[in-house]
This record gives C-alpha cells, sequence and structure tokens, in this order.
C-alpha cells in the first residue's frame, strides 16, 4: 500500500512536463481537464494503477471524499505535490469563480483517501491558513505557474491550498 507518491514542487522540470503545463493553462485545455478528465481519469487510473490519464505524465492524485449533504463517496483526480509527508492540493477549478464541490465536502467531512500509482491511503484534509497558505501557494505556483493565472481568472475567490495529513501507518 505506501504513502502517495512524494512530487517535489521544486524540482526543475522536463521539458514534456513543461509543455504538459503551458497546454493545461490554455483555456480549451483547462475546460477539457475539468469536464472530462474529472470523469475519465478515475476509471482510467483504477484500470491501469494510475499510469494512464489526461495529464499523462503530471503528478496526478485520485481523492476519495465523502458527500456533505448526501454521504456519497465521489473520486476526484486532482494535481498534487508533496510537503514532507503531506501531500497539498489546489482548489482552482481551473480559475473558476466558484470553488469545486469537493473543498465543500471536505470541509465537512475531512477523511479522506488519495491514491496515485497504485499507492495510498487514508489522510486528513485541512485548509491552509495565514502564512503556511503563503508559503504552499508560492510552491504550487513554481509547481504549475497555472495556477497565477487562474486566480486572475477566479476574481475575488481566493483559491483554497488542502493540505492533506497522513493517518495511517507507512
Amino acid at each position: 500500500m505506501g504513502r502517495v507518491p512524494p512530487f517535489d514542487p521544486s524540482a526543475k522540470q522536463g521539458p514534456v512536463l513543461q509543455a504538459l503545463s503551458w497546454l493545461a493553462r490554455q483555456r480549451p485545455a483547462t475546460w477539457f481537464l475539468v469536464n472530462v478528465g474529472n470523469r475519465v481519469d478515475p476509471l482510467l487510473m483504477r484500470l491501469s494503477g494510475g499510469r494512464l490519464k489526461t495529464t499523462l505524465i503530471a503528478p496526478t492524485v485520485l481523492l476519495t471524499h465523502t458527500g456533505a449533504r448526501s454521504g456519497t463517496r465521489r473520486t476526484t483526480p486532482l494535481a498534487y505535490f508533496s510537503d514532507g509527508d503531506d501531500v497539498v492540493l489546489i482548489a482552482s477549478r481551473g480559475g473558476h469563480e466558484r470553488n469545486p464541490s469537493w473543498l465543500h465536502n471536505i470541509k465537512a467531512n475531512p477523511e479522506v483517501e488519495l491514491w496515485s500509482g497504485g499507492r495510498g491511503g487514508r489522510y486528513r484534509a485541512r485548509v491552509a491558513a495565514g502564512p503556511e497558505r503563503r508559503r504552499l501557494w508560492e510552491l504550487a505556483t513554481r509547481f504549475y505557474p497555472g495556477f497565477a493565472s487562474y486566480q486572475e481568472r477566479a476574481g475575488q475567490r481566493e483559491i483554497p491550498v488542502v493540505v492533506c495529513s497522513p493517518e495511517d501507518s507507512d
């Protein structure tokens, strides 16, 4: 089982990941990832042990969360990076003016599961604030410059940074 594989947001990205990063910042690609990738990736990633996904080689995690009202378990694919043992998620929704529904769900039910590359487990999610949020946002925009563009698109909404800390042992 193990933890979600670590991904250093400060590591130099290769040319393929840089090209994917540029492509994902384009509005049609953002639309595709939010509206199609979110539906297709959970199945692709489960069937392939995390090897196949619409984001190709970008670090992607499957977040399984519980609906705030319905109690229904849902799975959402998201880009991620690590900060020590924690997994960091950005609730950008491609720069939409409203937060993604998964954020509402994890605020109500912070016990989540994260899986990537056939590894993962139980985590507890929380929204970062203050200096921690600023530090992680800086790492996020270094990892994927598109987050800065998404913040511009989001207008008055400050894009939340979510920290997921492991709950079970390695």
